[in-house]
């Protein structure tokens, strides 16, 4: 083995302190930089693994969320509709009275008009009938004078 060494031109002091080195590099290696940056990539990964999974129970909620304003503006058009339709029918049944209120307005200031009607050619009537007695008595007169 010492002329095998011998032909390649290797020491055997030598070549053990360089596995002495060697394996010093390797642990100090393994702890001083491949330990940290794995802990740090496991770290990425856990990150973006919860990253992934917010972001799925974000687009569930997301979901959920429109499917809630969906059947709230629906609600909310179906009260739209119920309010409309019920003020329409309050408008017509207000202007049913209102129409209602006015025929018994105008049919009262039509009685009332029809009343002082009456009255007032009853009472053209008498002073007429007044008027013609007092000429009537005026001409009597008037023949008995002559």
């Amino acid at each position: 083995m010492a002329a095998l060494f011998a032909a390649f031109g290797l020491q055997l002091p030598l070549l053990i302190a360089q596995l002495v080195n060697f394996a010093i590099l390797m642990i100090a290696l393994t702890y001083l930089l491949y330990k940290p940056v794995m802990k740090t990539i496991e770290a990425r990964k856990q990150k973006v693994a919860q990253g992934v999974l917010d972001a799925e129970e974000a687009t569930k909620k997301l979901s959920t969320a429109d499917a809630e304003a969906t059947v709230t503006v629906q609600q909310a058009e179906k009260e739209a509709e119920g309010i409309v339709a019920s003020a329409r029918e309050e408008a017509g049944s207000e202007k049913m009275r209102i129409v209602k209120e006015a025929d018994a307005r105008a049919a009262s200031i039509a009685a009332d008009a029809d009343a002082r009607a009456k009255e007032t050619a009853a009472k053209s009537l008498r002073e007429s009938e007044k008027e013609i007695a007092r000429l009537a008595i005026l001409a009597a007169e008037k023949a008995m004078r002559t």
